[in-house]
């Protein structure tokens, strides 16, 4: 408040009392300025002035996301990326194949956003009535090739020589999204398979190709081209016959939905898509 004084000797009393009624009327002036500067009405409102834009609230909190295996470089980029971009977040990231993330979540296990390598897990949850039916979003497609190691040992060419006597195939549990990919293709191309050994998740699968313990591998595009030189890749058109949908959703009882939300519009926007397109996997 700017405060006005008034000194010196004394003077006439006429000139005395004009300075006096001056020094009213600009008090006076003052006060209905400062009145009328106050926005709203007689009622006291002070609400923002028309026009101007709310400020939306940062995000803060923090979320698990359970993710199947073959999402994990993915995943990890993406949280990574999307706390820097909301500095009061945290992501905390749970990968394993659909199915036991499934039984986890099923079983309790603190879950915030659920992201599938296939529909039918994701619909066991809509189904308990742990997500809404109406949440899921497809984000991603993704097919099998086949995985070898860089000497390719049984000389692996095509589906058909994953049945060839002796050769040593791992592939995931008929459970998992890529197991059922898996038995997709056998009954779409009448080539039986006998695996020496069914694996929970795809990175299990790959761990074994890698570590020489199998000649071969059915995991997915995305798994060979991020194992770089640690594999080769052998494409077969049968692949083509079972292509997995991935959805994302948020879990109804996350208690930060909010920042559960927006890490699901993350995937499903520009960036999410641009990582994963970059990592091989094809759009929804």
């Amino acid at each position: 408040m700017t405060r006005i004084r008034i000194g010196g000797r004394p003077v006439a009393r006429l000139a005395a009392g004009l300075l006096a009624a001056s020094v009213v009327a600009v008090l006076a002036g003052c006060a209905g300025s400062s009145a009328g500067s106050a926005v709203g009405d007689s009622s006291g409102d002070t609400s923002p002035s028309v026009g101007a834009t709310p400020t939306a609230p940062a995000l803060e909190g923090s979320i698990t996301v359970f993710a199947a295996a073959s999402l994990k470089q993915t995943f990890t980029d993406l949280a990574e990326q999307f706390e820097a971009e909301n500095p009061g977040t945290t992501v905390e990231l749970n990968f394993a194949g659909s199915s036991d993330l499934v039984t986890q979540i099923t079983e309790g296990a603190p879950a915030d956003v659920f992201a599938s390598a296939d529909e039918k897990n994701m619909a066991k949850l809509t189904d308990a009535a742990l997500i809404d039916p109406a949440a899921p979003v497809d984000f991603a497609t993704n097919v099998l090739e086949i995985a070898v190691p860089p000497t390719n040992p049984a000389g692996i060419t095509s589906f058909a020589d994953l049945a060839a006597p002796g050769v040593k195939l791992v592939v995931c549990a008929p459970q998992v999204p890529c197991g059922s990919a898996t038995v997709a293709v056998e009954q779409a191309s009448g080539v039986t398979l006998t695996p020496v050994s069914e694996e929970s998740s795809v990175t299990d699968v790959l761990g074994k190709v890698t570590s020489g313990e199998a000649d071969a591998g059915l995991v997915y595009v995305t798994d060979v081209a991020a194992a770089g030189d640690a594999v080769k890749g052998i494409e077969f058109p049968e692949s083509s016959g079972a292509v997995n949908t991935y959805p994302i959703a948020v879990v109804k009882d996350s208690k930060t939905a909010d920042v559960a939300q927006a890490f699901v519009d993350y995937v499903t926007g520009s960036v999410g898509q641009g990582v994963l397109a970059d990592a091989g996997f094809g759009a929804p």
